[in-house]
């Protein structure tokens, strides 16, 4: 391979992103967050993502595709570097190839705004472009380099840490109420807003206390939450930072909220939050409070707007918190066993991908009291017992027979 140099499938993506690094490189005021997350994720495993960028072989073909030629388009053979030979020829023919690349890629709208009246919006762009803390590859760097400093690798051996790529379940595939749905928009609106909340002085934003019996959705709506939000998720069991000695306890408390500060903006999800009622009633010894007071310290001392990070606690025995610990959430969500029309959609869900013809109003009442937890276990048994019979269709009566064999067990259960 010599010369000048095209992509015989993907020369418009080669074009673009060849433009996209030489206008980030020209203007400063861009940043990562502009560069499309295709684009981005290429240059993680160089470091940080840092001018000028350069386009190397190897990233061009994982972009694009294999190399062929193209008169404005230089190859070298010993950098094995891809460089624009007249970026002015390249803008022009972009406009007559990829006018849809550029309306979503915020680096090449905010360049073409204004370029021969095309009609593009660095702002509409900016929409359609994910920001860099939600990228694995951009996650795993900043833990990669947390890890080499013994304090912060200590700190993460507390949480789990997740990339919203990485999460299974998708937002849409979680049955909410429409009260719980508000609260998701207002945290939405609050993460876009968070410049002008901290002008006006509306910092206590970003509290949220979920509440409900084990299985009806609290775990699954914080991770979906992590996803829907392009969020890293930081989740940890609250009886897993108590130490056996009385005075780490407080120290790890303090770490896990510290972490959640290093990796914002986040989500980080508290559960077992019950778990401070038995730390408080168990025993008086002064390091016990001290724990319980360094919980209660560190929700006040973070918060949305000012942080970045989005907390939630979860709990399945509310009656046990105290008013100390109930007055430092800006918001309660319940989290109940699922009405009728609720439990409907979770049957929809579930059944989504299944073959077969449902009686879901049936199912829906023949299935009161049961969670969505309970209603996942009816779809699985269904779904074991068909294959059993050498089926890949489910039909009514096995899930009416699940459900009969899962009300057994919730009755062994108490």
């Amino acid at each position: 391979m010599h010369g000048s140099i095209i992509l015989q499938v993907g020369s418009v993506k080669l074009v673009e992103l060849l433009l996209t690094a030489e206008i980030f490189n020209r203007f400063e005021e861009l940043s990562e967050d502009d560069i499309p997350k295709e684009i981005r994720k290429l240059f993680y495993s160089k470091g940080d993502i840092k001018r000028p960028l350069v386009v190397k072989e190897d990233i061009a073909k994982a972009y694009a595709g294999e190399i062929e030629k193209l008169p404005f388009i230089e190859y070298n053979p010993l950098t094995k570097q891809l460089k624009l030979t007249s970026f002015e020829i390249a803008t022009k023919w972009l406009v007559s190839k990829g006018l849809n690349l550029i309306s979503k890629n915020p680096v090449l709208a905010y360049y073409y705004e204004n370029f021969d009246s095309i009609g593009v919006s660095y702002e509409e762009a900016k929409k359609c472009n994910l920001p860099k803390h939600g990228d694995r590859e951009w996650l795993k760097k900043v833990l990669s380099e947390l890890e080499k400093n013994e304090e912060t690798k200590d700190m993460l051996s507390l949480v789990k840490v997740i990339s919203p790529e990485d999460i299974p379940v998708d937002f849409n595939e979680v049955a909410l109420t429409e009260e719980q749905m508000e609260e998701i928009r207002k945290i939405e609106i609050a993460l876009k807003e968070r410049d002008w909340l901290k002008k006006v002085g509306l910092i206590d934003i970003g509290k949220l206390l979920f509440i409900g019996p084990p299985g009806t959705g609290k775990t699954t709506t914080a991770r979906a939450l992590s996803k829907r939000l392009y969020l890293p998720l930081v989740e940890v069991r609250l009886s897993m930072v108590t130490s056996q000695y009385l005075g780490e306890t407080s120290k790890n408390i303090e770490k896990v909220f510290e972490i959640a500060k290093r990796l914002a903006p986040c989500i980080l999800f508290i559960d077992e939050f019950d778990y401070v009622a038995k730390m408080r009633t168990s025993d008086e010894h002064a390091a016990v409070k001290r724990a319980v007071n360094m919980l209660l310290k560190c929700i006040d001392d973070i918060n949305l707007v000012n942080d970045g990070v989005l907390l939630i606690a979860a709990t399945n025995h509310p009656s046990l918190l105290d008013l100390a610990v109930w007055r430092r959430f800006d918001k309660v969500v319940e989290f109940p066993e699922p009405v009728e029309k609720v439990r409907k959609r979770i049957f929809e869900i579930f059944l989504s991908k299944i073959d077969g013809n449902f009686n879901l109003d049936e199912l829906v009442k023949i299935t009161e009291g049961f969670t969505g937890a309970d209603i996942k276990l009816v779809v699985r048994e269904a779904i074991l017992k068909a294959l059993l019979d050498g089926r890949k269709e489910v039909r009514q009566e096995d899930l009416v027979e699940a459900i009969k064999n899962i009300r057994e067990r919730l009755k062994l259960r108490g």
